[in-house]
């Protein structure tokens, strides 16, 4: 692993930080990319993480790519020709989405500065995002004469709406935190100072519920993104099956009746 990702373990917390402050925390080679799908991947498998933050150091969440290295053709865009610049893609950015995709603990992103281009796509893959007042988004890929290479065009418009996604792609606009919170590209807006402490505080919430069936309720609530509801349904009821034989639903059901808080266990 290299240095782009910073990881924090508190309790069953992970802390993820992008760390390239002097490039804004853009995404400059493939190797960026394969840490931070390490990260997540060293995340899914310690069961005793429950809750994840991404955020960036410095005054950046993720500027996207990194533009040098797309015009001396050293990094994760363009380089000598087409075919080998699909197989670039193909082979390091396009596989963040689904590291994501596959991560089945709760993720939030907390968004300190600019996410721009595949930094924006970076926060919408997470599963819920707390922006900074200063925060600012867009999906600019077409200001450089691009398209989104890294899924956002299927990623954006299942945040935001097909209308909303098409303004922001085609136009490139920069959309400010109230602006990214009217159209549901963030569910909330706070002071910078207190970002991280709401992020944290977010992340112990959902942490303090039975593990088991955290995961499976993420997986659940990502499948349906794309399922019918018949195949959700019997998803369900799987899914359903096995959370009633754990002992935290025993346990949840006894406190419930016995007026006293939960002891979960993550069994």
């Amino acid at each position: 692993m290299g240095d782009y990702v910073q990881y924090e373990k508190r309790g069953r917390i992970a802390i993820l930080t992008l760390n390239r402050p002097d490039k804004l925390n853009a995404i400059g080679v493939a190797q960026d990319c394969f840490d931070l799908i390490d990260t997540l991947d060293k995340v899914g498998a310690d069961s005793d993480i429950s809750a994840a933050i991404l955020t960036g150091t410095g005054r950046s969440f993720s500027a996207g790519g990194d533009l040098q290295g797309m015009k001396d053709r050293n990094g994760i865009g363009p380089l000598e020709h087409p075919a080998s610049t699909r197989t670039n893609y193909r082979s390091a950015i396009q596989k963040v989405p689904r590291a994501f995709r596959a991560l089945e603990v709760p993720i939030i992103a907390a968004i300190n500065g600019h996410a721009i281009g595949v930094g924006n796509d970076l926060a919408c893959l997470c599963d819920i995002r707390i922006a900074s007042s200063k925060a600012k988004f867009a999906a600019s890929f077409i200001k450089m004469g691009l398209i989104p290479g890294d899924g956002g065009a299927w990623l954006l418009q299942r945040v935001v709406g097909y209308s909303k996604a098409a303004e922001m792609v085609l136009t490139g606009d920069l959309l400010t935190a109230e602006e990214a919170l009217a159209c549901g590209l963030v569910s909330t807006v706070v002071e910078p100072e207190d970002l991280m402490d709401r992020a944290i505080a977010m992340a112990e919430r959902i942490a303090a519920n039975p593990a088991r069936s955290l995961r499976m309720a993420k997986r659940l609530l990502l499948t349906a993104q794309d399922a019918t509801l018949d195949t959700v349904l019997e998803m369900s009821a799987a899914m359903q099956a096995i959370a009633h034989e754990t002992a935290d639903h025993a346990e949840a059901v006894d406190a419930f009746l016995e007026k006293r808080p939960a002891r979960f266990t993550g069994e």
